[in-house]
């Protein structure tokens, strides 16, 4: 297996994970880092001496020896650097968001195809263990019909310059949605709020509609004084719940539910409540971005169909473009209604 030489566009926040993970991929080689700040380059050459920098992206782009281009950079470069990199021919890892439009999306697996060459977004938290579990928990049946999928995301900051905590934080949220149930809503609500930047929402609820009558909703903020990452999933079999945070019992799955008597044999709605047994399963305790940087060398070598692909990331910028318009919507009601104005 001869390796992939990578170019990694962007060091800041998750650059350094990036680095990592497919330095100690035996499929890829680390072979160019760039990124605007001299600082952060000096960072990555400490852990390689032999690591070749710069702070031009389009140096990595038109590198004739880099066959997989990793851009971690702002979201309004995404769509300029993964269009010049597949132009010449390149594989492309995309940092989530995929791209600020659905348009960008749709134009990269475009060119991506016509290049015959990969397009890739790093939804890391689909090959975490718990989704993974999930997963197969939901396949087999075990929940029954689901009714609903509740999440909290939430954290005090980071507060993003060029994205609010919509397109920040759920990216994470509506792939695995995507990945767990692959059905897009018929009708989205969203409201927030902006406490700190008077353009960027950093408080945002989302509810959402689906034909198979399941309703979605996420808490997503950068304002709590705890750090939250807890899902519930609801079926008419059994309930299941997932912290992420909580490292000996991640998931926990209830035989809880309600049973209400057909209506033909009831005169007022007592429904019974069954309450049975908690079990936590032993999740897999794989570190989820050494699994996704695998993923990509399978892709890339035509070992497996790609889970992370510029489809489902097409998918996911439709969801938050969609859920962007009517959180502008909303806040511009509220914030009229404050004035005192008719909306």
């Amino acid at each position: 297996m001869s390796k992939k030489n990578v170019g990694l566009i962007g060091y800041g926040y998750w650059g350094p994970n990036l680095h990592r993970n497919f330095a100690v991929n035996p499929g890829f080689r680390v072979a160019m880092i760039a990124d605007t700040r001299p600082a952060r380059l000096e960072r990555a050459r400490q852990l390689d001496a032999n690591l070749q920098t710069t702070t031009s992206g389009e140096a990595i782009t038109d590198h004739p020896e880099i066959d997989l281009v990793v851009i971690a950079t702002p979201v309004a470069s995404h769509y300029p650097l993964a269009k010049r990199a597949i132009q010449q021919g390149k594989h492309v890892l995309v940092e989530k968001p995929f791209c600020a439009t659905t348009e960008e999306a749709e134009e990269l697996v475009r060119l991506a195809k016509a290049q015959g060459v990969q397009v890739l977004v790093d939804y890391t938290y689909l090959f975490t263990g718990a989704v993974r579990m999930i997963q197969e928990i939901h396949q087999s049946g075990e929940l029954g019909k689901i009714s609903y999928y509740d999440s909290t995301r939430v954290n005090l900051g980071l507060f993003q310059p060029d994205v609010n905590v919509l397109w920040d934080l759920a990216p994470h949220d509506f792939a695995i949605l995507d990945f767990l149930f692959g059905e897009e809503p018929i009708l989205i609500d969203a409201t927030g709020y902006c406490h700190v930047n008077p353009h960027l929402p950093d408080i945002v609820y989302i509810t959402m509609h689906f034909a198979s009558s399941m309703v979605a909703h996420f808490n997503l903020s950068w304002m709590s004084p705890v750090k939250v990452r807890r899902t519930l999933i609801g079926g008419d079999a059994k309930m299941l719940v997932w912290d992420d945070l909580n490292n000996d019992q991640k998931l926990k799955i209830y035989s809880s539910g309600i049973t209400v008597q057909q209506e033909h044999k009831r005169s007022v709605i007592i429904p019974e409540y069954r309450i049975g047994d908690i079990f936590s399963p032993r999740v897999p305790n794989n570190e989820a971005l050494a699994a996704m940087v695998e993923h990509c060398r399978q892709v890339i070598d035509g070992e497996t169909a790609a889970e992370i692909g510029g489809d489902r990331g097409i998918r996911i910028t439709r969801l938050l473009e969609r859920t962007q318009i009517i959180l502008d919507r909303n806040l511009e009601t509220v914030a009229a209604l404050r004035k005192g104005n008719t909306p």
